[in-house]
């Protein structure tokens, strides 16, 4: 991945979103999960800037671990202030390392994986194995399978929505899940986490089990796992949480 794509995919993001300013509002920096994109976001994206936050998506290349999180630190690096990251599912896992950026004030879980430093995702994982049905493209990268995709990841959406993403999905690194995480941020950071209690990805009890080692400050909805997109009040209501410790 090359930097000149890196920063075209952040420069898009901020050209959406629109820029931050230095003297404004706490910014908001969203990251999709593993086979998404950003516009899951969208209706988070919508709640957060009409209570006048400047809010940046941010676009997973998915070419490996490390080109998700160097997308993420350049997102981070042009905001014009503190800021609050925020990661769904393998996004967690990316605002972990992304976190350590100094202006990075707040970290939020949207029923993420949250890794600690040393630990690889297949590690973390194997102690409550992850509910996905893979659905190999090639021999080095995967897809959510279509005919589960529905059921698995989002029971509480409409099923012509779950359609959609499975025909959309982006392949993912199955080496991802190898690489040993260099940085927590989250040791440092005061971090906010969404326990979705209808999750057959992640399972609550494997959230519940990460953000307590972790001393995240946690909240509990009946959601599936795409409960950003199925709850987004609810899930801008935590992000506001870590936006108001932020100031």
């Amino acid at each position: 991945m090359t930097i000149t794509r890196l920063l075209a995919s952040a420069l898009l993001a901020l050209a959406i979103c629109g820029p931050a300013s230095a003297d404004g509002p706490t910014n908001v920096v969203l990251v999709h999960g593993g086979t998404t994109d950003g516009s899951g976001w969208k209706g988070v994206h919508d709640i957060l800037r009409a209570k006048g936050l400047a809010v940046t998506v941010v676009e997973l290349p998915h070419t490996s671990l490390e080109d998700d999180i160097a997308a993420t630190k350049l997102a981070v690096s042009v905001q014009g202030g503190p800021t609050v990251l925020v990661g769904h599912s393998y996004g967690g896992a990316v605002i972990t390392e992304a976190g350590m950026e100094t202006n990075v004030k707040a970290l939020v879980y949207v029923a993420a994986l949250q890794p600690d430093k040393g630990e690889s995702l297949a590690e973390i994982s194997s102690r409550f194995p992850m509910g996905i049905d893979m659905k190999m493209v090639g021999d080095k990268r995967f897809v959510p399978n279509p005919a589960t995709y529905h059921e698995i990841l989002g029971g509480d959406l409409p099923r012509d929505v779950t359609d959609f993403m499975a025909a959309s999905a982006k392949p993912m690194r199955v080496d991802t899940f190898q690489i040993k995480f260099q940085n927590a941020a989250w040791h440092a950071k005061q971090s906010y986490g969404i326990v979705t209690t209808g999750d057959r990805v992640l399972t609550p009890e494997f959230l519940r089990w990460m953000y307590q080692r972790s001393g995240t400050k946690i909240t509990e909805i009946e959601a599936s796992h795409m409960v950003y997109m199925s709850h987004p009040q609810e899930t801008a209501d935590v992000i506001l949480q870590a936006v108001s410790s932020a100031n």
